[in-house]
This record gives C-alpha cells, sequence and structure tokens, in this order.
C-alpha cells in the first residue's frame, strides 16, 4: 500500500514542480540551436579535413 501512495504522491507533485522550472525563451534557444550547428559544422570541416589528409598521406606513401 505504501508503494500507491508514493505513485499517487509523486504525480500529485509533479505540476508543482514544473512550475518552478526556468524555461529558456525563444531568443535563448535560438542562441544556443546557432552554438551547436556552428561547432557541429567545425567539428565536421576539421574531421573531414584530417580524414583527408591522411588518407592522401596514405595514398601518396603507402600505397605506392
Amino acid at each position: 500500500m505504501k508503494i500507491l501512495e508514493k505513485i499517487k504522491n509523486f504525480f500529485k507533485e509533479v505540476p508543482q514542480e514544473m512550475k518552478m522550472v526556468t524555461w529558456l525563451s525563444n531568443k535563448e534557444i535560438m542562441e544556443k540551436m546557432a552554438i551547436v550547428v556552428i561547432v557541429s559544422l567545425l567539428l565536421a570541416l576539421y574531421l573531414g579535413g584530417l580524414d583527408f589528409i591522411l588518407s592522401f598521406l596514405r595514398n601518396t606513401f603507402l600505397l605506392k
């Protein structure tokens, strides 16, 4: 019976806890999304360039 009381209490407290959450504004969401996209693109360019260079070196020196 104790577990049912805990479950009931949990669902009773959820709306109260959700009122205490600090939500981001649309501007903050867009700023953070732009940062994620830019960092992802830079990382992709870096890894792609590194792959290209290492593949070129492998093909030039090891596969002759």
